[in-house]
Order: C-alpha cells, then sequence, then structure tokens
C-alpha cells in the first residue's frame, strides 16, 4: 500500500539542487526565513558520496532544517523520512529527524510526537544515515506517533549538541511504509500480493490458495480486478471482494467463513450470477448449510434448473435458502411450452402413454390434460425410442386413441432435475411471479421439503407443482399465495397453489387469494390446520371452485380450524383408471372439525363439501364433520353439502360411519345432521308411524338407521287408554329412502323422539 500511488499524494520533498529557498531554517511555516543567501548554508553539486547536497555549519544550539512543502498526513498512513549526513569539520554534532506537526487549521499540534531519536556522529568523512517512521498509530516500530489530528507536516532534521562543527546532507527522502504495517493493522492479505495478476485470463487460482493459506484466520482481499478461475477454489478464511472473478459454470467457488449472497454478488458482479454460484455450492460443503439472500432482490432473467446448475441428481442433507426476493423479468424463458400429440392410453397401464406422435417435442414436467384427464397430471418421464410416456397419476376416462395437451410451466426454482430431494427447506422468501412464472418445482422423488414464512406474488399458472413424489411429507407453513388470475371470475381461473401426489403432507396457517384452486392433493395422511383460502370473485349469484380437491377417495385428511372462504372442500376419485366401485375403498377418511366456511353473492346450489364420484357403486365410509360454522353471506343457500352427479351418484344405502353434528348454520335453507334428532307427533291412532327425515342427513343419504325411540308422554289407543308397547322399525322407507317407520303391535298415538342415522354405524 502506497498512497503516493494509490491516492496521488506528493510525500517526496524537493532536492536542494531546486533550490535552497524551499528550505526553512525554522519551523518550515510559510514567512519564516529560509537557507537562501544564508552564510553557514551552501549547494555543493558535487560530492564523492553524494550527488548534490546542503553543507551547513551549525550556528544555533537547535540548528534547525525544514522543507516549507506541507506534506499530507492521514490516519493509518506511515512515513518514513531519511537523512543521510556526514561531518566535514570541526565539533561533532548530534542529529534528528525532527518535523512540524499542522492541524487542519494550521495551528501546531503539540501532542504530537516532533523529533525523532537522536543519533550522534562519531567521525569525519562517514556517511550516517538517520531515519524516523511517523504515523498516527501508536505501534511497535513507529518513532514518532502523530495520532489522527495533523493534517500535514514540514519535515527534515534537527543539529543538537555542540556548535561550529560542518556537515554535509544528502537530499532528505519520504517515503509511505504504510505497507511495513499493512497486514497487522488491517487484519487482511492481499491476494494480488501473492500473484494475482486481475486480468480476467491469466488462472489465479494459485495466487487466491496462496492468499488464503497466509490469512490464517485474517481477511482475504480480493483487490480491484478481474480475476479468472479455473478450478474449485474454496476459502477457509473471510473474503472480501472489491474485484470480481469469472469462472467456468461447472467449477464452484466455496467462501465458507461469510457464506451469503452479499459475499457471491461481489465476487460475480450482480445479484443474479452471485446467486447462482452460491446456490450451487450449496449442495457440496458442510461447512454451511443455509444460503442467506441477505434480503436482496435477485432478478432472474429464466427459470433456474437447480439441478443442471449444481451438477447433482440426488441430495439428502439438510440445505435451506433464506431471506431474500426472487423475481422474475418479463422474457421469452418464461412462455409455457404447449405441444399437443395424438397417444394411446390403456386402462390395464395406468400410468403410461404409448404411441405418443411428437414426443421429443414434449418435455419432461409438462402438465397432461384432455377428455377423461384429471387435475394435476404430469409427464414424469418418457422414452422417445419406444414412444412412450410415464405419468405421475392414472387417466379416469381415457382409454383409447386421442389427442392430449402438454404444458411446462416455467418455475422460478425447478428442482424437477433430482431424481430425489430429501430435507431442502425454502424460509423467508418472496417469490415475485409478476404474472410471468410459477414459483417452485419439486423433484422427482424425495421427503421433507419445507416452505415456510415465504410470500407467493402474482403466480400465473402454479405456486408450489410436484410432477412426481417429491412432495413426500411436503411442509407448508405460514405463507401467502396471491395469484395473476385476481380479476377473473372463479370459474375462469387456472392457477393452482400448490398439488401433491404423495403422503404425509402438512399445510399450516397459510393464506391465499383467488386462485383456481388450494391445492389438490393425490396422497393420503394430509393435515391442513390454520389456512384460509379464499376463491370469490365481484359477480353476484357467482360460481365457485373447489379449493382443496381430495383425488384420493380414502384418504385420511383432517381439516381443522381453516377459513374455507368463498370454495368449497371436493371429494373425487378422477385419479383412478377403473373409478367405479370395485370392492375398494370408497369416499371417506376425512375429518372436517372446527373450520369456517363462509360465502358471498354465491348461486343457491352452491356447498361447501362436495363428493364428484367419476363412476358408479361408491359411498361414504367414514367422514367426521363436527363443530363448525357455516355461513352464507348475501342470500342462503341450499344445503352445505352435496353430491356432483355429473358422471355418476352415491350408493346411498351403503353410507357407514358419517357424523355430522354440532354444527352452526347460518343463511343455510336445509341443514344437515347425522345422528339427527325428530320428534314426531302423531295424533291419530296408526299401527305405522312414517318418521320423516326432512331431507336433513347429509348429502341426500337415506335413513339407514333408527338408534333411538323415546316416548314424550304416554303412549295411548284410541280410547285413550296407555299403552305399554315398544315399535320395531323399518329403514329406509318412502321416495329416496328418507322415512322410517316405527311399527307398533296395534294402532296407537302419541309423541316420539326419533333418533335416525344416514349410515350403518359399525
Amino acid at each position: 500500500m502506497n498512497k503516493a500511488i494509490t491516492q496521488g499524494l506528493v510525500l517526496m520533498p524537493p532536492p536542494f539542487s531546486a533550490g535552497l529557498g524551499l528550505w526553512s531554517r525554522e519551523d518550515g511555516l510559510s514567512g519564516q526565513g529560509s537557507y537562501l543567501g544564508q552564510a553557514n548554508a551552501a549547494y555543493v553539486p558535487a560530492d564523492q558520496d553524494f550527488s548534490g547536497c546542503l553543507e551547513l555549519q551549525k550556528t544555533t544550539a537547535v540548528q534547525k532544517l525544514r522543507c516549507f512543502q506541507s506534506i499530507p498526513c492521514q490516519p493509518g498512513m506511515y512515513l518514513r523520512v531519511t537523512a543521510r549526513v556526514k561531518a566535514i569539520s570541526g565539533a561533532l554534532p548530534v542529529v534528528r529527524i525532527a518535523g512540524w506537526a499542522g492541524s487542519g487549521s494550521g495551528t501546531n499540534v503539540t501532542t504530537a510526537d516532533q523529533q525523532g531519536p537522536n543519533v550522534a556522529l562519531t567521525g569525519y568523512g562517514s556517511v550516517v544515515t538517520v531515519s524516523a517512521i511517523i504515523g498516527s498509530g501508536n505501534r511497535p516500530g513507529v518513532d514518532m506517533v502523530w495520532g489522527t489530528a495533523p493534517a500535514f507536516g514540514h519535515f527534515g532534521i534537527d543539529l543538537t549538541g555542540p556548535t561550529g562543527g560542518v556537515v554535509r546532507i544528502d537530499d532528505i527522502t519520504i517515503e509511505d511504509v504504510t505497507g511495513v504495517f499493512h497486514t497487522e493493522m488491517f487484519d487482511w492479505v492481499d491476494v494480488r500480493d501473492y500473484g494475482a495478476v486481475g486480468d480476467g485470463v491469466t488462472d489465479d487460482r494459485a495466487a487466491f490458495d496462496a492468499a488464503d493459506t497466509a490469512a490464517a484466520g485474517k481477511t482475504v482481499v480480493v483487490s480491484p480486478g478481474v480475476y479468472f478461475i479455473g478450478s474449485h477454489l474454496t476459502f477457509e478464511n473471510l473474503v472480501q471482494f472489491e474485484g470480481t472473478i469469472v469462472m467456468p459454470d461447472n467449477q464452484r467457488l466455496a467462501c465458507t467463513r461469510n457464506y451469503n449472497l452479499d459475499t457471491y454478488a461481489a465476487a460475480f458482479g450482480s445479484e443474479l450470477a452471485g446467486f447462482k454460484k452460491a446456490l450451487q455450492v450449496l449442495f457440496y460443503f458442510t461447512d454451511h448449510v443455509t444460503l442467506d439472500l441477505n434480503g436482496r432482490r435477485v432478478e432472474l432473467t429464466a427459470p433456474i434448473n437447480v439441478a443442471a446448475l449444481c451438477g447433482l441428481t440426488s441430495f439428502s442433507t439438510r440445505r435451506a435458502l433464506v431471506n431474500g426476493n426472487l423475481v422474475a423479468v418479463p422474457g421469452a424463458s418464461w412462455n409455457t411450452q404447449t405441444v399437443s400429440a395424438v397417444a394411446t392410453y390403456a386402462v390395464g397401464n395406468p400410468l403410461v402413454l404409448t404411441g405418443v406422435a411428437n414426443i421429443a417435442a414434449i418435455p419432461v414436467g409438462a402438465r397432461v390434460s384432455g377428455s377423461g384427464v384429471g387435475r394435476e397430471v404430469y409427464v414424469t418421464s418418457k422414452n422417445v425410442g419406444a414412444s412412450t410416456i410415464s405419468l405421475s397419476q392414472p387417466l379416469w376416462a381415457a382409454a383409447g386413441t386421442r389427442t392430449f395437451t402438454f404444458e411446462r410451466y416455467a418455475y422460478l426454482l425447478d428442482f424437477s432435475g433430482f431424481t430425489e430431494l430429501t430435507r431442502f427447506q425454502i424460509k423467508g422468501v418472496e417469490f415475485s411471479c409478476a404474472s410471468i412464472a410459477s414459483g417452485i418445482n419439486l423433484a422427482t422423488a424425495g421427503a421433507i421439503f419445507d416452505v415456510s414464512e415465504c410470500m407467493f406474488g402474482l403466480v400465473k399458472d402454479r405456486a408450489i407443482t410436484s410432477t412426481g413424489e417429491g412432495c413426500q411429507d411436503l411442509h407448508v407453513d405460514r405463507c401467502q399465495f396471491f395469484s395473476a388470475d385476481q380479476g377473473q371470475l372463479a370459474q375462469n381461473r387456472n392457477s393452482i397453489v400448490f398439488n401433491a401426489n404423495a403422503n404425509d403432507i402438512k399445510i399450516r396457517n397459510n393464506r391465499s387469494s383467488r386462485f383456481g384452486h388450494f391445492g389438490i392433493v393425490a396422497g393420503s395422511g394430509g393435515l391442513f390446520v390454520g389456512n384460509h383460502f379464499f376463491g370469490g370473485d365481484d359477480s353476484p349469484n357467482g360460481l365457485r371452485r373447489a379449493g382443496v380437491v381430495l383425488t384420493l377417495p380414502n384418504s385420511k385428511t383432517f381439516f381443522t380450524g381453516n377459513y374455507v372462504d368463498n370454495s368449497f372442500i371436493e371429494l373425487s376419485n378422477e385419479h383412478d383408471a377403473t373409478p367405479e366401485y370395485s370392492n375398494e375403498y370408497s369416499f371417506g377418511g376425512v375429518s372436517l372439525t372446527g373450520n369456517v366456511f363462509t360465502a358471498q353473492n354465491v348461486v343457491p346450489w352452491f356447498s361447501w363439501i362436495v363428493i364428484t364420484p367419476r363412476g358408479p357403486g361408491h359411498f361414504i365410509s367414514g367422514m367426521s364433520v363436527t363443530g363448525n360454522v357455516f355461513y352464507a353471506r348475501s342470500g342462503d343457500i341450499d344445503r352445505v353439502e352435496s353430491v356432483d352427479t355429473s358422471h355418476a351418484t352415491l350408493a346411498f344405502n351403503a353410507f357407514r360411519n358419517v357424523n355430522f353434528e354440532q354444527n352452526t348454520f347460518n343463511g343455510v335453507v336445509q341443514r344437515a345432521v347425522s345422528p339427527m334428532v325428530v320428534e314426531h307427533v302423531q295424533n291419530t291412532v296408526s299401527d305405522t308411524w312414517a318418521v320423516n327425515s326432512n331431507n336433513l342427513l347429509p348429502f341426500g343419504g337415506r335413513a339407514r338407521n333408527v338408534v333411538a325411540v323415546v316416548a314424550e308422554g304416554a303412549i295411548t289407543n284410541g280410547a285413550g287408554a296407555v299403552q305399554f308397547v315398544a315399535p320395531y322399525t323399518q329403514v329406509e322407507q318412502g321416495a329416496g329412502g328418507q322415512f322410517a317407520n316405527l311399527k307398533w303391535p296395534s294402532p296407537v298415538k302419541g309423541r316420539v323422539q326419533v333418533t335416525l342415522r344416514v349410515d350403518n354405524p359399525v
């Protein structure tokens, strides 16, 4: 470090050959006397030891020699003043380096050490070098500690001791020796000191490695320049980038002590380049498990294929990406790839399309749509030679040869190149999809992918997609989702927050606004807790779409404490190649407890719980709907639950274990209850009392069981005599099986409380 070079400071005083008028016999202040024309001073142009020097006779107790030039001083700068002196005749004086310290206002800084060490001249004709180091810090090796107050100095020498002697003095030199204190003072080493060139062409890796080794706990400084690094490089010490580096795409930079986006953005000259390199190395070193984006905004010009970026296809150690903003920048890279092709589907091979035309153009990861295709079916792989495509889910009614459409969405972070990825976390990251991009595409397989405290803004197609089973034990917690479909009517929206094909998902405390669907779930063992998914629009008598669709009929899924807002929960079997009932688990395995269901400005036939069988013979087996609040604003709805019979209806005579009780209904015409208590009053004697469920049993179900009959008051005959008799029951009577008959031994009348069930509870 030399500030004469780095900052252009003029540190060297003038030579004596420039004139003795430039040299003061006092402190060097303007207006003080010089040595020009003085009887005791003369310039000697030639000397056997000096090429031009000042000959000076000592005539005062302290003979001062100072340059009039103001030499700049700065905190942290260290100067060495050197004088070469020899005695010619007379008494031998004592010599020392000296200076006058000036403040910014021009006054003397009296606290500064203004005299250096004394050096006695002991003989004639011998050259003696006298020097002193002047600097701001009280450090070993500093002879004159000036502190930070001086802004400049007038430097030279003092002759002390006996008077009368004559000496010759070579040109006084002043040099910046800050570099002597450089390493200790700043606690860093510079890669250029270890041979780095910084021309962008020469491979500086060896120099970087040497600097890192020498640092030994100090900071490595990459000074200005462009440095080519040809192979993997790891910094074991802190590193500070003032210059930038370039590396081949497949080579990694590991900054193990300050692994964050700030470091990598500085290293590679931009947030995007730095983010890619930092994300690349996240999968390789155990010294760091978390990439901190430092709250910075990274503008992505294209989707990031994470597996290709890091050169891996599987990874199973915990890693995390946290605290930043990923932003999609408009460009063609975000366009959806759409291909239509003819293919053949066979029920006996439910996860394969064969004879696929134009297969080379169909991208892996594309969503499949067409007649008979359920929601969120994706291409998991393809065999171009065999013209076959593997699917994430079966197709429910697509047997034969037909045309399918394949759409490949563009994601800010695409992990689908991993055949397996386990224990990856994303926390506190905002995905700004800008109405042109989707958010995250999961790996083909894996487990425990965790997305928490993130925000997904203006999602074009999908916030989180699982094209395979990388969603096993998926966690989505405390996230917010906003679709690009905000202005569309609910029935016209195409965006989806997430889908899952595997089991054990945990979806908790999230909020989504105006997506086509909140979730399409094909696995089992799911938990939905504390979510608010809103699917409304501004139209009167509006249509609504499902918030959550469960496509595995018996899904073992819990909904607890959610806010189901202008959308509904749908049970479907659209991912079944043979959707008709065939001695299998049917719809059920679902518990809805303590949720709030609300809607406004909806059509009267809107319902919050909908079952959509794709084939005949199905029924409900194991469903609990308890302690929920159903609230319709701005007009009543017919009922809270329904069966969508577009494709088939349910086998109502086969319901089992259905509990629909302790719910609150507001703005609902027809409540749903099971078990339900019906008060039946028989005013005229009869041996058959027809007890009407009044269509209160869930899903339009039948009165399949009478579990209690309690008389309220006496049962009497036509004469008013009390009859101590009990009836037997006949269930599923009347139109739609809505009645249960109480059969008495003889005609009687009276009042009874009858408990009916829509199911067989055993």
